[in-house]
């Protein structure tokens, strides 16, 4: 039973150019616009407030840019495996042509920590903005049916009720998972405007609210350590590091779309990198600007925008700013959910799953079976997981991912020098190494309970593979 039996590159390289069972319909402008949909999203609109309340304070700036570095190392990266293994599967596929198929097995169950939970994350985040956004004009969503089970919630009438499940955040993942299904071309020119709406909302705020920004809020800028690990200090910084990390996930999202590129050698490398520069940028402005408009300590609140520009004076924004995060919200889900169902479809032609996964809509030309079980199994996390809960599981599955991924790179250097590559890793020997090296001091400064969680997930994944993959997949059939 050979393990870490490999699927060659060249061999992925002629699949890619002959399989046309999915619809090649995206340019490098789709690709970007795909990243940034994924990448603003949660980060900036909710997790900002929460990690700067808990962990870092002001310094939730300096925890974006740390993430962001980890980012960028691991980008460079998936940029070359993206243009010289141009399928859907990200990750999973490039660990499957380096390390062998039970690392991609690992890493194609890890994603879907990653992406799903990545999902549910985010559609609980729109689901506060969308409550609140309601109750300003008026509508008022039934308290019990806003929030996590068991979350102490504010009715209208001012009585406090505790809620049984979420269901705006089932409703918003019913309607993109339906938009998927329909067509990738579809579901990119709706991302397009939602991406518009929300670039130019958060740009609105950076304009606005700087005049409002007062230098004492942002000191102490380290605030002084309470004694438990990860709560302010430096230790507290590194764990926002980890917990904002979350907010930059989108980018390896646009390497599931590989298979749906016109001219991916040329515009994956450009989708990838340059959605991350962008919201690398407006992340640490945003986050600067909200700890310099009030005190860290009062934004540990599910719509930490919109309360800072409510504080600088802008009641009229802060309406337009809670549109802007629903609208931003809903392209995260979407990538994200895209990007769940493209690894599944992957991994089920290569035998690990079963095979009704991987069927094409004749008409659609998209996978809709692995589309619609992904909605259903993220829709029900989604009822009654907290923010928190899910965003410190989807930042370690992420970080592990990038690990694989910057490791993986130098294998096939030294393994496979030859390969044309039409985007090269520049300095790999020193990006590549603090790629892994950084993604793994941020998994170190999770919470031991995110460690948990992580380790019953691989040890659920570990007895499916040796169930079913193991022996049906295609590597072993054809051995």
């Amino acid at each position: 039973m050979d393990l870490f039996r490999r699927k060659s590159v060249t061999s992925l390289q002629k699949e890619a150019e002959t399989d046309h069972s999915l619809k090649r319909a995206l340019g490098a402008l789709n690709l970007t616009m795909l990243g940034i949909g994924a990448i603003i999203g949660t980060g900036i609109f909710v997790l900002t407030g929460t990690v700067a309340a808990q962990n870092a304070g002001p310094a939730v700036v300096l925890s974006f840019v740390l993430a962001g570095l980890a980012s960028i190392f691991a980008a460079l990266c998936y940029a070359e495996f993206a243009s010289l293994v141009p399928m859907a599967g990200s990750a999973y596929t490039y660990g499957y042509a380096t390390l062998g198929e039970l690392v991609a097995w690992i890493i194609g169950w890890d994603l879907v920590l990653e992406y799903a939970l990545g999902a549910v994350t985010v559609a609980i985040g729109w689901s506060g903005y969308v409550v609140s956004f309601l109750k300003d004009i008026g509508i008022n969503m039934p308290c019990a049916l806003s929030a996590a089970r068991g979350v102490a919630v504010q009715c209208a009438d001012g009585t406090t009720t505790t809620a049984i499940f979420n269901l705006p955040a089932m409703i918003i993942i019913a309607i993109i998972t339906t938009l998927l299904v329909v067509g990738i071309k579809e579901s990119a020119n709706v991302n397009n405007v939602i991406v518009f709406i929300k670039v130019a909302v958060v740009l609105l705020f950076i304009v606005a609210a700087a005049h409002a920004v007062n230098p004492a809020n942002w000191h102490p800028f380290i605030p002084p350590s309470t004694g438990t690990r990860g709560e302010f200090g430096w230790t507290g910084v590194m764990t926002g590091a980890g917990v904002v990390f979350f907010a930059y996930i989108g980018f390896d999202a646009v390497s599931t779309a590989a298979q749906e590129a016109k001219n991916p050698q040329r515009d994956m490398p450009i989708g990838i990198i340059g959605s991350l520069l962008i919201c690398t940028v407006l992340y640490i402005i945003v986050s600067g600007i909200a700890t310099g408009v009030m005190s860290y300590k009062d934004l540990n609140v599910p719509d930490p925008i919109a309360v800072a520009a409510d504080r600088a004076g802008l009641g009229w924004m802060a309406s337009l700013i809670k549109l802007g995060a629903i609208a931003g919200l809903s392209s995260v889900i979407l990538v994200m959910l895209l990007g769940q169902s493209r690894v599944f479809w992957t991994m089920s032609r290569d035998g690990l799953l079963p095979p009704f996964v991987n069927k094409v809509h004749p008409r659609f030309q998209t996978p809709w079976i692995t589309s619609i079980i992904t909605g259903v199994a993220v829709m029900i996390p989604a009822a009654f997981f907290t923010v928190r809960e899910a965003g410190s599981l989807v930042s370690i599955g992420t970080l592990l991912a990038f690990v694989i991924v910057s490791i993986g790179i130098l294998v096939l250097r030294v393994r496979e020098p030859g390969l044309k590559r039409a985007f090269k890793t520049p300095w790999v020997w020193f990006v590549a190494p603090m790629g892994a090296i950084s993604a793994v001091y941020l998994m170190v400064s999770l919470p031991w309970r995110t460690w948990e969680r992580l380790l019953i997930w691989f040890g659920i994944g570990i007895v499916i593979y040796f169930l079913y993959g193991v022996r049906k997949s295609k590597l072993a059939v054809k051995g």
